[in-house]
């Protein structure tokens, strides 16, 4: 089985960009070429440039990964918002189907976003009966250029109005010239050795880029201006799923909500795959983590949040939300955050929690393999999303151990347990106090929860699952 995987970054990559879906393909291809007979190649676009202008082409970057250079398609999706480029970019398009070509052929052409690529680069499946092409959906960049239907960076976006609510939804303005000669200077630096994991680039080029956005957010608050060769951004969301529906021998969902929106977007045929996940040893090797007999300030119900301080995540809600709870209640609550330092604004919201709970921990990321150490006291997680977050790593880390975990009710998390007993309205500060004053008083119970909960499979389990789709089947 030849398999060529495409994403906007490099599974590898150093400086840590993709986030989970990263994370996951990094694990699914190492065990794809432990397998005997499999050969798997990686492929990235988006983010590599000359410093000079030249045409889209490829190249290795080490055995069995390559990346496209000059792609006319900037990654990820937002710092070229709603480009007509997303669609069609022949350039691009020419430099896809020339390494298909040269390095195939492959019998699977698995995509786990289009971001990067043009989308009309599908249509080169009709020119290669003998390849199949997927598509996992790890977010909805195919339906909304921000890929995670979040309207002007603060709310959930449920009716994009027929493209009208795309025109004004970023608050800053991209400006993808910028954007480019940033990732030619990022190229540079990386051929001569000082690219992501060295002094140069960790410690003065990234923080500088970062505060440069950060300030870039600051004073331009500005509508995007969308080119007139764009077209309406309907036409972008109708383009995408018209391309995938004629050429995508299958489309795979990460959740089952996520299946039911990109069906409600327009997409013929979806089929929920949940992912593997290299944590899901835990599963056999844990027992259903019980809540506390008896929850007071002395003896505080433990709670942890992962990931990313972003409000789409839920993180401005949940601090809102704390704040907002009765004495009595917050003063029953121990936190622990494990999330890299966000805004000043944020993290004086955090610290201003600290006299409520019973408790504040707050560690500026975590590592995977110190999971274990980090959730061993733990009684529940919180997973609080505003946006329909397919299926977030953090919430596999977490339930894979047993840990039961707070969600709202959006996006796929809450499908991993098997009851809504923890389940709160997305946003809703009253319907989370709700929720946390039944855990406190001890009315809440966890039986139909862990009896129909999912069990998280592995990456052999899923690479099982995923071979029916490679070899053809539904």
């Amino acid at each position: 089985m030849r398999v060529l995987h495409y994403t906007w970054v490099d599974p590898q990559d150093r400086a840590g960009r993709g986030g989970g879906v990263r994370v996951y393909l990094q694990t699914l291809v190492a065990v794809q070429r432990s397998m005997p007979g499999w050969q798997v190649t990686t492929l990235a676009s988006g983010l590599a440039h000359d410093l000079r202008d030249r045409a889209p082409r490829w190249r290795r970057c080490r055995v069995d990964h390559y990346e496209i250079v000059n792609s006319g398609t900037l990654a990820p999706s937002h710092a070229d918002f709603a480009s007509p480029a997303q669609i069609r970019h022949a350039a691009t398009e020419a430099a896809f189907a020339d390494f298909v070509t040269r390095t195939g052929p492959y019998d699977v052409i698995h995509f786990h976003t289009l971001e990067g690529l043009p989308a009309q680069a599908l249509a080169l499946r009709a020119r290669l009966p003998q390849t199949r092409f997927l598509l996992s959906l790890h977010n909805y960049h195919a339906f909304c250029p921000q890929v995670n239907l979040w309207q002007r960076e603060r709310a959930h976006c449920a009716d994009f109005e027929a493209g009208k609510r795309c025109a004004t939804c970023l608050p800053v303005q991209p400006n993808p010239a910028t954007t480019r000669l940033a990732y030619r200077i990022e190229t540079l630096l990386a051929r001569l050795g000082m690219g992501p994991g060295r002094e140069v680039y960790d410690r003065l080029w990234q923080p500088l880029m970062k505060a440069a956005w950060r300030a870039r957010r600051a004073l331009r608050r500005v509508p995007v201006r969308h080119s007139p060769r764009a077209g309406p951004p309907v036409t972008r969301r109708s383009d995408f799923v018209g391309l995938i529906n004629a050429h995508c021998d299958a489309v795979l969902a990460v959740s089952e909500r996520t299946r039911q929106l990109a069906l409600g977007f327009g997409l013929r045929a979806v089929t929920t795959c949940y992912i593997g996940s290299d944590q899901a040893a835990h599963w056999s090797a844990t027992a259903p983590r019980p809540l506390p007999a008896r929850i007071d300030p002395f003896q505080p119900l433990r709670l942890i949040y992962l990931g990313y301080m972003r409000a789409d995540k839920g993180f401005d809600f949940l601090l809102d939300a704390l704040g907002a709870l009765p004495p009595e209640l917050a003063g029953c609550l121990h936190l622990t955050v494990a999330a890299r330092r966000g805004e000043a604004r944020v993290m004086a919201q955090l610290r201003a929690l600290e006299p409520r709970l019973a408790g504040l921990d707050w560690r500026d990321g975590y590592a995977r393999d110190a999971l274990d150490t980090l959730l061993a006291q733990v009684d529940c997680g919180i997973v609080p999303p505003l946006w329909e977050d397919n299926l977030p790593q953090v919430a596999l880390e977490m339930h894979a151990r047993h840990i039961p975990i707070l969600t709202s009710d959006r996006g796929g998390a809450q499908e991993l347990g098997g009851s809504p007993a923890l389940r709160f309205r997305a946003g809703d500060v009253q319907d989370f106090a709700r929720l946390i004053a039944r855990l406190v008083a001890g009315e809440v119970r966890l039986d139909a929860y862990w009896h129909g909960a999912r069990v998280p499979p592995d990456m052999g389990q899923h690479l099982a699952d995923l071979a029916r789709f490679y070899e053809g089947g539904q």
